[in-house]
């Protein structure tokens, strides 16, 4: 069995991951209307020529890594999910917390973010558990899992696919800081923009498709159509028997809770400005319905407020998700 991540794609275009609240990086890409997946990576980035790939992380990853950091910094333990990895790989400035998206108006998104990792960490627990060998993450940005979970991690082999520029600063950052690169960990450079195609990467890398896989895409569909997201819900469902999938998604925004509707209505306005519009949103029934019609053998809509209840529950704090904002399909064949 085999563990695909689409996570947080924090260092390549909007539907690898960026939450409504992460989409001030979004200028960076210079993405126009989500048509597909690969489509999406092949958009030149605006100050970078096009024959070059930049080899640093660009604004979401540090953003996210910053947030988990805060985290273990200022919110109440427990700790959902503890990562001061990420920070020390951004090595920001002195005055990194007064950052405007680190202030106490984001700390419900703050939230957010560390509840999904924690979902899919715990998931990729629980496969492991029963026999998973490979767990791949897909835009695998900042994200510190081998470095913070080796006693997991040995026990699979764990390949992180993004773009060669970012994931070379990467490999740096660390060596530079001597962490080094464990034995279990596959660092998979995809030039999306030259064409290159993940799956046949991930593929010569080791991958077997014909092995059950888990895979995770959050923070992915709505910038992506519908046709583009059935494509891949019935991609992954072709997967083999046993497969799961786990998806975010945006609830229509009339259905969210009012608390935080200002702050996902500025994240709506601030995407279609920089031209990489939110353009799919699903009821849970909708999603199910999709995911269903795939080919998933069994389909479950896991909640916001489940995880709240999963991860936040008893906290003093008032630290929680927002509501009925970015819920999560999981999908098995």
């Amino acid at each position: 069995m085999f563990i695909v991540r689409l996570q947080n794609f924090q260092t390549t275009p909007p539907w690898f991951g960026l939450s409504p609240f992460l989409y001030l990086s979004l200028r960076d890409f210079g993405c126009g209307k989500a048509i597909s997946l690969d489509d999406l990576f092949r958009k030149d980035r605006p100050n970078k020529m096009p024959d070059k790939q930049v080899a640093a992380p660009d604004n979401t990853a540090v953003r996210v890594a910053l947030w988990r950091a805060l985290h273990v910094e200022v919110d109440s333990p427990p700790h959902v999910l503890e990562d001061e990895v990420g920070l020390k790989l951004v090595a920001p400035d002195d005055g990194w917390r007064s950052r405007p998206d680190m202030s106490p108006f984001t700390r419900p998104f703050r939230a957010s973010i560390v509840a999904r990792a924690r979902f899919i960490e715990d998931l990729v627990a629980e496969q492991a558990a029963r026999g998973v060998g490979q767990y791949v993450i897909l835009g695998a940005g900042l994200d510190t899992f081998a470095q913070r979970r080796p006693e997991l991690g040995c026990r699979l082999l764990v390949f992180e696919i993004d773009r060669p520029g970012p994931q070379a600063w990467k490999r740096q950052r660390l060596v530079d800081l001597r962490l080094g690169i464990p034995s279990f960990l596959r660092l998979v450079p995809v030039d999306f923009e030259a064409g290159d195609a993940w799956w046949e990467r991930l593929a010569a890398s080791g991958f077997d498709s014909g092995q059950p896989a888990v895979v995770a895409s959050t923070g992915v569909s709505m910038y992506l159509t519908k046709d583009a997201i059935a494509a891949t819900l019935r991609q992954v469902a072709a997967l083999a028997p046993g497969s799961t999938l786990a998806m975010s998604f945006m609830l229509p925004i009339e259905l969210a809770d009012p608390e935080v509707r200002p702050g996902i209505e500025q994240a709506l306005a601030g995407a279609r400005a920089n031209g990489t519009p939110f353009i799919s949103f699903f009821t849970p029934t909708e999603m199910l319905t999709l995911a269903r019609a795939a080919g998933f053998r069994e389909v479950q809509h896991v909640s916001a407020a489940t995880l709240a209840q999963r991860y936040f529950a008893g906290r003093t704090d008032g630290l929680r998700p927002p509501n009925n904002s970015e819920e999560l399909l999981v999908a098995t064949t």
